[in-house]
């Protein structure tokens, strides 16, 4: 079961990045993700068991 993350998506995080942001801008997305943190701007991959279990919320620039 996969949740629906594109790219361009905004995820709300349970636990902040090490800058204290804790929302992150899916650039990629599949098996690994590829993420950029709105608060630092430092890019990372992520697996995506990892990522799809510590989602609080997923924003969508077409829902507004």
């Amino acid at each position: 079961m996969f949740l629906d993350i594109r790219p361009d998506d905004i995820l709300t995080m349970k636990k902040p990045h090490p800058c204290g942001a804790n929302e992150m801008l899916v650039i990629r997305s599949g098996m690994d993700f590829r993420l950029r943190c709105v608060g630092c701007g430092r890019e990372f991959m992520v697996p995506r068991n990892k990522i799809e279990k510590n989602i609080k919320r997923i924003k969508r620039e077409s829902e507004g």
